[in-house]
């Protein structure tokens, strides 16, 4: 089930082997291959963990994401949020690595659905493992303006990699 989200034909859920990849199609060919080819790799060595979205008690990946932990050197934050953190030379985050809707699904708003449960997700382990903040990087600037249009704010001197702080998130939920 979405988290929060009792009513919603959908599911969001650990990617497995169950899940059938092979057909998704999101128009971007680096997201299109890690979902077929990377993901359960990456899933069973611990590298991130890819979460697939379906329709409740379907195999279909409608779209994904992957989290993983991530390291933020305290100085590319900009300075207004460097004030609030501590001084340690890297800053725990959460990187939410790829986020993709399959082209048939495209402007149903799954896009959204999908980084809400990131988000949320990423809340909830904040609390047993540290992090300050979700970090993305937006390959193009369809990506960016997504994350812009959720508060998303961009770093110093690498405007692609954004981040919203934790506190920011746990006002969300």
């Amino acid at each position: 089930m979405v988290q929060g989200k009792q009513d919603t034909p959908y599911s969001i859920e650990p990617l497995g082997r169950h899940h059938d990849r092979a057909a998704f199609s999101c128009g971007k060919e680096a997201l299109d291959r890690y979902i077929k080819e990377q993901a359960g790799q990456d899933a069973k060595r611990h590298y991130a963990a890819p979460f697939v979205l379906a329709e409740q008690g379907k195999k279909l990946v409608l779209g994904y994401y992957t989290l993983s932990s991530f390291g933020v050197n305290l100085k590319d934050f900009p300075e207004s949020t460097v004030r609030k953190l501590p001084r340690y030379p890297l800053v725990p985050a959460t990187l939410l690595g790829r986020l993709a809707v399959d082209r048939k699904h495209h402007g149903k708003g799954l896009g959204e659905l999908l980084l809400m449960d990131a988000l949320h997700r990423s809340l909830d382990q904040a609390d047993i493992i540290g992090s300050v903040a979700v970090i993305v990087e937006a390959m193009d600037r369809e990506a960016w303006e997504f994350y812009r249009n959720f508060e998303f704010i961009s770093f110093q001197d690498q405007k692609d990699r954004l981040f919203l702080p934790m506190k920011t998130i746990l006002k969300l939920f």
